[in-house]
């Protein structure tokens, strides 16, 4: 049986959550601030496909499917499907003169990815780690730009 990966990840920062989220839901411009999202391609008007490749010689082909954009509340939420299948979200809210957005997401891996993520559930969870650490650096850096 495939294993489910949970992650649960929280980014500290100086920005308000305003400008956190307007970032966020724009995820044909993650690949301008997060290095490991290769490219991000709009396929409707409520999904896109993106490609994701961290320190593993292994790119993921990963549909997000946009399941709640609530900017006002802070919440985002797409369901993930190809490489990836499950859930992912973002939820922002104040803290500390600026925000914490929290990354939640529950996923296994395809079938053809079945064998490596059970032989290698410790590397994947490293390399996710060091790909959550990066992107909150490079939203920090793009926030920062922008203004």
């Amino acid at each position: 049986m495939t294993p489910v990966f949970v992650f649960h990840d929280r980014w500290p920062l100086a920005q308000s959550p305003q400008e956190v989220v307007r970032l966020l839901a724009d995820a044909e411009g993650y690949p301008r601030w997060w290095p490991q999202v290769r490219s991000v391609e709009r396929l409707d008007a409520a999904s896109g496909r993106a490609r994701i490749r961290s320190l593993l010689p292994l790119t993921l082909d990963v549909v997000l499917t946009r399941e709640v954009e609530d900017r006002d509340g802070g919440v985002l939420r797409v369901r993930l499907s190809g490489d990836l299948v499950g859930w992912a979200r973002w939820t922002v809210h104040p803290h500390d003169g600026g925000s914490v957005a929290v990354f939640e997401q529950e996923v296994r891996v395809a079938p053809r990815l079945e064998r490596a993520a059970t032989l290698a559930s410790v590397v994947l969870r490293a390399n996710h780690a060091w790909m959550m650490r990066q992107g909150r650096r490079g939203l920090a850096r793009e926030i920062t730009r922008r203004r």
